[in-house]
């Protein structure tokens, strides 16, 4: 299988009798053939991490499609990197880390990761190891408190401007790669900015599996006459779904997917971003304003294909749902 270091899989099962989709980062490198490999952590409460960690063994079968993403750092032609992470965000920049390893690449990485405590700093021993295989990798942990390692020396507390620019005076130079928790990211984001950094060679991940959040991002896929359509003067639209011969109204703010669910249409998703194409389905009348990030290919826009998590009707619809 091919597929780009930090791109992700959707993941799908039958779970407690409905089907379940979530999106986990690839954490195996592209670099070694016949290998895919995903590091989940099981949350408390969450439906498939908690699944996944109790039923999967050896031989088990376990949906999966993808890859879809398009943050990596691939096409990025920075002599210098900086990865920075939190908790199992981790996980796509273990696979670019790997990858840029095994290929000999010797990029100048420099990798800042935070976590709770020492005990949870994930893949803490394979990153000290590849650290030592490529001396440009540059390791550095910040721990909120030191749990039960008394013998923990590194930094405590939160990630600070003070603190980066203490490890890296040069990171204002430097292509970033960011994942974790929302607030997290929203944290490194307004860091950097106030730090200088230009936004422009910011990146992150981040994946919001509540129905609502699409992206203001890429091409719109409606043509011109459709977006002149979406005047403010209508309130509502109705959607036909042409196999369960339901319908639903719907206000022209909200993505199709949101308003959907609502109703109590029941519509596999799982980004809700428009990158990993598990709600795409056929308009079969109708337009939308549909705003994605790699989860559809031209050719199926063509056919009428849609990602309802980040389209907004710009008329009455039919799904073929």
């Amino acid at each position: 299988m091919r597929f780009e270091p930090g791109q992700f899989m959707t993941v799908a099962s039958n779970v407690q009798g409905r089907s379940v989709e979530r999106c986990y980062t690839i954490s195996s490198p592209p670099t070694r053939p016949y290998l895919l490999s995903i590091t989940v952590k099981r949350v408390p409460g969450g439906i498939m991490s908690n699944w996944l960690h109790d039923n999967m063994k050896p031989g088990s079968p376990l949906k999966a499609y993808g890859p879809s993403g398009t943050f990596t750092p691939t096409a990025s032609r920075a002599s210098k990197s900086l990865y920075l992470s939190a908790g199992s965000g981790v996980t796509p920049l273990m696979s670019m880390t790997r990858a840029s390893i095994d290929l000999g690449l010797d990029r100048d990485i420099a990798f800042v990761h935070s976590a709770r405590t020492p005990a949870d700093i994930v893949f803490r021993e394979e990153l000290q190891r590849l650290a030592k295989l490529s001396p440009r990798l540059r390791l550095f942990f910040v721990c909120e408190g030191i749990g039960n390692d008394e013998a923990w020396a590194g930094a405590t507390g939160r990630l600070s401007l003070q603190l980066l620019a203490e490890w890296l005076p040069d990171y204002a130079e430097r292509e970033v790669f960011t994942c974790g928790p929302a607030g997290y990211m929203s944290a490194v984001r307004n860091l950097l900015r106030e730090g200088g950094h230009d936004p422009a060679r910011y990146h992150q991940e981040s994946f919001d599996i509540s129905a609502g959040a699409a992206p203001v991002s890429a091409a719109a896929s409606a043509p011109a006459s459709a977006l002149q359509e979406s005047d403010a003067i209508r309130e509502t639209v109705t959607v036909k779904l042409a196999r369960s011969s339901r319908t639903f109204t719907m206000s022209p703010s909200e993505t199709v997917l949101a308003a959907a669910k609502k109703a109590g249409v029941a519509i596999a998703s799982s980004c809700s971003q428009g990158m990993c194409g598990t709600c795409k389905t056929r308009v079969l009348e109708g337009t939308v304003d549909m705003h994605h990030k790699g989860g559809i290919r031209d050719r199926e826009v063509q056919k009428g294909f849609r990602l309802l998590c980040c389209s907004r009707p710009t008329s009455d619809l039919v799904l073929e749902l």
